[in-house]
């Protein structure tokens, strides 16, 4: 071979590993905020906390209100608000005025301790069965013209527990409303069959003075959470929990006919599976919560005309240039060369939270680095526009344990804060 050919074949294979390498490179993701957030973004840095908060967008939370109560009237329901999901009582009382419902959901005993207090006219449904201390204790704390034998259902589960709830009911000298929890095909617990139905409905018919029948709650969320189609379609997987619902209701309007009434609380859905009860005329009222915010875990189809509400802001604290981590020091740069989103480093106030980065765009948390709840390492392309005392977004994945981290939530309406509401707490 001739040199002349030997080194234009060289430098021909050295350009197309160039090229190939190149083509390997991570994209730049970075881009700045969109009108949306640089408007976010002025305001928390002119009138925030200038630390990590929590925002609740009305405008988008009225759009998501709206499309619920448009399909819980055209199903003929009511809504009942699901606490946990949105802990903190100025929220939930925001949204129970503009969809008109005093229904709750609660999941926790010093919650609804507070919900008694602060929601006096509520019509309260436990959303999962509580060791019967825990009822007892709400009963010790409880003050107020909230009336629990009115006002209170307690969600019960198997016939022991309910031989619990009797026992402590008889001490006190009240009587409990009681929910059975059904099991439509989510499978957690709840009753499954009707001989374990029969003895719980039995017992309750044998103490009159002490336990009344309030009604069933079937949680169902599964069916609209996009489970893999081997296992059924949603319409498929819906059809099997009404055929389920059904037959414990026949069960007890023909076994237990003293015990029915047309004001039973007949409790169904969840948030990702409501709008498909418009279709059947059993229940009476679907929960929802977590749809009121969106959160990305439910980015799903069942959910798309939600919009989300609910944003994690927190302030830039330092801003370091390229990548550059422990041990490896001037080596990261290497890190940096090959991919322009380890360009621009930044630490921000807290972090670790259950969320996903929104804006500005391409940001990411460094897996060699670690996470931190205190001052977090992010990482992201210049691109991005981020300087010392901009806000970075987070969305978070979901709301129950995310939102109680912090401290007041702000409500903002049109970019701007307008109300602040502490969360619960105990």
């Amino acid at each position: 071979m001739n040199r002349r050919h030997f080194m234009v074949g060289t430098l021909g294979a050295g350009a197309l590993l160039v090229a190939g390498a190149a083509l390997l490179r991570p994209a730049d993701r970075g881009s700045p905020y969109s009108e949306y957030f640089r408007q976010l973004n002025q305001q928390l840095k002119a009138h925030g906390p200038m630390r990590p908060v929590l925002l609740i967008d009305l405008d988008r939370l009225d759009h998501n209100i709206d499309n619920v109560m448009q399909s819980v009237q055209r199903g003929g329901k009511h809504l009942r608000l699901v606490e946990k999901s949105l802990p903190a009582p100025g929220l939930l009382a925001y949204i129970a005025k503009r969809a008109g419902t005093q229904r709750l959901m609660s999941f926790h005993q010093p919650f609804l301790n507070h919900d008694a207090q602060v929601f006096p006219d509520a019509d309260i449904l436990l959303g999962k069965p509580l060791p019967v201390r825990s009822a007892e204790l709400f009963y010790q704390g409880h003050q107020g013209p909230f009336d629990p034998a009115r006002q209170l259902q307690w969600l019960l589960d198997t016939p022991q527990r309910l031989q619990q709830y009797l026992a402590l009911a008889q001490g006190l000298g009240t009587r409990l409303r009681i929910n059975i929890e059904l099991d439509v095909g989510l499978h957690r617990g709840g009753i499954s069959d009707n001989t374990v139905l029969g003895q719980m409905l039995g017992l309750i018919s044998a103490h009159p003075r002490h336990l009344e029948f309030a009604g069933f709650m079937g949680y169902d969320p599964f069916v609209g959470m996009g489970v893999p189609g081997i296992l059924g379609s949603p319409q498929t997987l819906f059809d099997k929990v009404m055929q389920r619902y059904n037959g414990f209701v026949d069960f007890t309007r023909q076994q237990f006919a003293g015990l029915w009434h047309a004001g039973l609380t007949l409790n169904t859905a969840g948030s990702p599976s409501y709008g498909m009860h418009e279709q059947e005329q059993l229940s009476s009222e679907v929960s929802v919560g977590t749809a009121m915010l969106k959160p990305t875990h439910y980015d799903l189809p069942s959910l798309s005309e939600h919009v989300p509400a609910a944003y994690i802001a927190t302030p830039v604290l330092k801003s370091t240039g390229a990548v550059n981590i422990p041990a490896l020091d001037d080596k990261s740069r290497l890190l940096s060369w090959w991919d322009r989103n380890q360009r621009a480093t930044f630490f921000i106030y807290g972090g670790n939270w259950m969320a996903e980065f929104e804006s500005p765009s391409g940001l990411q948390s460094n897996g060699l680095y670690g996470r931190s709840s205190n001052q977090e390492m992010v990482n992201g392309s210049p691109g991005g526009g981020l300087n010392i005392d901009d806000q970075v977004f987070m969305r978070p994945t979901q709301t129950e344990s995310v939102l109680v981290q912090f401290g007041d939530l702000l409500a903002v309406r049109g970019g701007k804060i307008v109300d602040s509401w502490p969360v619960y707490s105990g």
